[in-house]
């Protein structure tokens, strides 16, 4: 190990971070529908929790609406029942061939505490963004006590990755600025 390789290796785990903080953003909802919704949202599918997306197509007809039609008929109630009972609120309407889910307007309530929500996932990437400085960090003084590099080589490293960190802490800012504002929206 060498300082490029500590410095690569974080700056690849903090992307890492930043991507992960992304993927939840997508999960939380706001007004407009999207298939990220049901991402996570498993039916029991012959006895074995199936993601909707590999059970039906998954499509966004217009800002409002998702819908979701089975390639098995038979999948239909399992998809529905599914849905419901996910923690996401929403109503699906079954006509027998697709599901149709209409997105209610959010509350002034709901909103606030969907912002609360984003604000929390934001800190978890901070977190994660921390905890890879630190490791980063721990090998840098590492290589220090090795006697690999000098002791102004390890304050120059440590330097740079936490230049790294503060740029990764300001991404998840506004990442979470830009989610809290989109929950905003009416």
């Amino acid at each position: 190990m060498d300082i490029d390789s500590i410095l690569f290796d974080a700056e690849e785990r903090m992307e890492k971070a930043l991507a992960a903080l992304d993927r939840e953003f997508t999960k939380l909802r706001t007004g407009r529908a999207t298939t990220a919704l049901v991402d996570g949202i498993k039916a029991d599918y012959y006895g074995t929790p199936t993601p909707i997306s590999q059970m039906a197509s998954v499509a966004v007809p217009d800002s409002r609406t998702l819908t979701i039609q089975p390639w098995d008929k038979g999948g239909i109630a399992l998809i529905e029942k599914a849905i419901l009972k996910s923690d996401l609120g929403l109503t699906p309407v079954n006509d027998g061939k697709v599901i149709r889910i209409v997105m209610p307007p959010l509350t002034e309530e709901r909103r606030k505490e969907l912002g609360k929500v984003a604000r929390k996932y934001s800190e978890d990437g901070k977190v994660a963004v921390r905890n890879v400085r630190r490791d980063a960090n721990d090998s840098l003084k590492k290589l220090e006590k090795d006697k690999t590099i000098t002791e102004d080589d390890q304050k120059r490293a440590t330097e740079d990755v936490q230049k790294l960190t503060d740029k990764y802490v300001a991404d998840v800012d506004k990442k979470c600025a830009a989610k809290e504002k989109e929950i905003m929206e009416i």
